[in-house]
C-alpha cells in the first residue's frame, strides 16, 4: 500500500511516499519558496534531485510533487493511480476531533472553525488539502490532528482556572501538541511492554518539546497548552511563564501583545538565556568552554523536564516507564542524563555506557531500576501514515 503522507507550511511542503507496514520510504522530499518562485528537493535513497519549479500555489506544488514521483527518471511510481490515499498533518483539531477522520465537506468546515485556534497552521493545512482533492479528487484524503491523541485528558487538566465562559463560548483550555509523535511512542512502549496498562511520561524534546503523561494508551495531562508556547523552555519559545510578564513588558518597552509573544516564541528558551543558539549542541560545546549562559540554559531546561516528570508521577500515582523521543530526546546522552540525575526518589536509574546511544531505540536503565528508561526514535509520519491506512481500509 503507497500512502503519500503531506505536511504543508504557509509557503513550503513536505511530503513523503511510505508502505505504513513496512515503513519504507520510496520517496521524500519539500517544496519550498511557494508562493516566490519555487524549488522542489526529491530524494530517493541517495540520491537527490533540485528543481526550480515554480509554484504560484500549493496546487502547482502538489501538481509537481505527482509529477515527479511519476517521472521515468525520477520516480518511483507508473501510476498516480498507485497511490492509495493522502494523510495530511493538521495542526489544530479543536474539542471536534478526538482521532484521525477521512475527509469531507463537514471534516473541512470544522478545520476552518478552528483556525482563531491554529492561526498559522490551519490554514496552509487546509491549502495542502484542497490542491491534494483538486489534483488527484478520487483519491481518499485523511486528517490526522496534532491535538487529537490529548483528547482523552480529563477535565482537572486540560480546563484552565479562569471564568467558565470563555471555557463554554470560546473553547480556551489546554489541547497539547506533538500528538501524533506521542502517539508512536505510546503504541511502541506498549509492544515493548507487552501491554497497554502501564504509566508513561513520554519526553518529546527537541527545538519544541513537550512532555505527556500516558496511562493506559491514553492521554492524561501534556505540558503544551492552549498553544505550542506552554510548558517546558524549548529552543526558543519561553514555556511557562507569569502572564503578568507580558503585561510588565508591553507597558515598559510599549510593545503590542503581538510584539510580546513574537518574542516569547521565536526569541526566548535557551536562545534567550543562552544568547547563542538554540540548538543544544551548540550550547553543550559554549557549556564545555566555560560559558555560563549556555551551561545556565541547558540546567534549566533539564530541572523543567524533570519537574514534569514528577508531577505526572504524582499525577498518576507512579510511572512505569520513561522515554526520550525527537531530536535532543533521541540523541542529547548528556541532556537525558541531566534529567535523570532528579530522578532518583522515582528509583530512575539510568547506565551511563547505555544512555551513550544517539539515534536508535535502546533501553537505558540499569536492570535494578524501578522506572524502564528507553530512547525511542519517533517517526510521526509513519504514524500518519498509519493513521491513514487503518482509516481507508476500514471504509472499504
Amino acid at each position: 500500500m503507497n500512502i503519500l503522507v503531506i505536511n504543508a507550511g504557509s509557503s513550503s511542503l513536505k511530503y513523503q511516499l511510505m508502505d505504513p507496514e513496512t515503513g519504507v520510504v520510496s520517496a521524500k522530499g519539500l517544496c519550498e519558496r511557494i508562493y516566490i518562485d519555487g524549488r522542489l528537493t526529491h530524494k530517493v535513497g541517495d540520491k537527490k534531485v533540485v528543481k526550480e519549479i515554480a509554484m504560484p500555489s500549493h496546487s502547482e506544488a502538489i501538481a509537481a510533487v505527482l509529477d515527479i514521483l511519476v517521472d521515468p527518471v525520477d520516480g518511483v511510481i507508473k501510476s498516480t493511480d498507485e497511490i492509495d490515499a493522502v494523510g495530511h498533518r493538521v495542526l489544530h483539531g479543536g474539542m471536534k476531533f478526538s482521532d484521525s477522520c477521512i475527509i469531507d465537506d463537514q471534516v473541512i468546515k470544522a478545520i476552518e472553525a478552528c483556525i482563531p485556534l491554529g492561526p498559522l497552521h490551519n490554514p496552509a493545512n487546509l491549502m495542502g488539502i484542497r490542491a491534494c482533492q483538486a489534483v488527484m479528487p478520487k483519491t481518499p484524503q485523511v486528517a490526522v490532528f496534532d491535538t487529537a491523541f490529548h483528547m482523552t485528558m480529563p477535565p482537572k487538566a486540560y480546563r484552565y482556572a479562569i471564568p467558565t465562559e470563555y471555557f463554554e463560548n470560546d473553547d480556551i483550555r489546554r489541547y497539547g501538541f506533538h500528538g501524533t509523535s506521542h502517539k508512536f511512542i505510546a503504541r511502541r512502549a506498549a509492544e515493548l511492554m507487552g501491554t497497554k496498562n502501564f504509566k508513561l511520561v513520554n519526553c518529546h524534546l527537541g527545538n519544541g518539546s513537550s512532555m505527556s503523561a500516558v496511562m493506559d494508551g491514553k492521554c492524561q495531562d501534556t505540558s503544551m497548552g492552549l498553544s505550542p508556547l506552554a510548558g517546558v523552555p524549548m529552543g526558543t519559545r519561553c514555556g511557562d511563564i507569569d502572564a503578568c510578564v507580558v503585561q510588565f513588558l508591553c507597558n515598559k518597552y510599549n510593545m503590542s501583545v503581538d510584539e510580546c509573544l513574537t518574542m516569547l516564541n521565536k526569541k526566548s528558551g535557551v536562545l534567550g538565556m543562552s544568547g547563542v543558539s538554540s540548538d543544544f549542541r551548540d550550547l553543550e560545546d559554549g557549556a564545555s568552554k566555560g560559558n555560563e549562559a549556555c551551561q545556565l540554559a541547558l540546567d534549566k531546561f533539564a530541572y523543567e523536564c524533570a519537574k514534569y516528570v514528577g508531577a505526572y508521577a504524582a499525577a498518576m500515582n507512579g510511572i512505569d516507564m520513561l522515554t526520550f523521543t525527537a531530536g535532543v530526546g533521541e540523541n542529547g546522552s548528556a541532556v537525558r542524563a541531566a534529567i535523570c540525575d532528579y530522578l532518583g526518589f522515582l528509583g530512575i536509574q539510568i547506565d551511563p555506557e547505555k544512555n551513550d546511544v544517539h539515534g536508535k531505540e535502546a533501553l537505558i536503565s540499569t536492570p535494578d531500576s524501578k522506572v524502564q528508561v528507553w530512547v525511542i526514535p519517533t517517526n510521526e509520519e509513519l504514524m500518519i501514515a498509519q493513521d491513514t491506512a487503518e482509516l481507508v481500509n476500514a471504509a472499504k
